[in-house]
């Protein structure tokens, strides 16, 4: 028998948690019906289907970082922006590695358009307005910093840090402490 009070948002959530337990690429509406204890057929009122879902989770993930990121930039500047932005983005993905992977999903250019992720960008711009970058720079340094953090975080994920020394932390802090280097001496092009 399907419990009672089951809303697409309360099954978002759910596939959020268990994208962080078991992994993003292993959520399906079967999943979650199974951790509910429901039939499938039951949960297709909520959801069109698996990747319904992902998106859904997807869009929670964007959401919640773009809000984390928010509060952090809240009154910061340049190079103390830049470290607060990051890490909320490493913070996030090793909080919720399920929901980090799900931010990463492609989403159609129209659902991506209404989603939290041009947050990211306009934040991301206007960190980099610190830097007085115009364009065409400005979009590079948004997909270098892009590149780098999300670089950094999935290699210390799978463990690519943890076999010497120094400690990934510190690593971490020289790695931003270029990168506010580079973009305060951004190159000519």
């Amino acid at each position: 028998m399907a419990r009672v009070g089951l809303t697409t948002e309360r099954l978002t959530q759910a596939g959020a948690e268990l994208a962080d337990e078991v992994g993003f690429d292993q959520v399906t509406v079967s999943a979650l019906a199974r951790r509910f204890d429901v039939k499938v057929a039951s949960l297709y009122s909520h959801l069109k289907n698996s990747q319904d879902l992902k998106t859904r989770i997807a869009l929670l993930a964007l959401e919640e970082l773009a809000d984390r990121a928010a509060d952090a930039l809240a009154g910061r500047a340049g190079k103390d922006a830049l470290t607060a932005f990051a890490n909320v983005y490493r913070d996030y993905a090793r909080e919720h590695p399920g929901r980090y992977t799900a931010a990463r999903l492609r989403l159609d250019p129209e659902t991506a358009a209404a989603s939290a992720a041009v947050r990211h960008s306009q934040m991301t711009r206007a960190i980099l307005r610190g830097y007085d970058l115009a364009e065409p720079d400005q979009t590079h340094a948004v997909r270098l910093l892009g590149s780098v953090f999300h670089g950094y975080v999935s290699l210390e994920m799978a463990g690519g840090f943890s076999h010497s020394a120094p400690d990934s932390q510190e690593s971490w802090s020289r790695a931003l402490d270029a990168l506010d280097a580079l973009l305060r001496n951004w190159p000519a092009p």
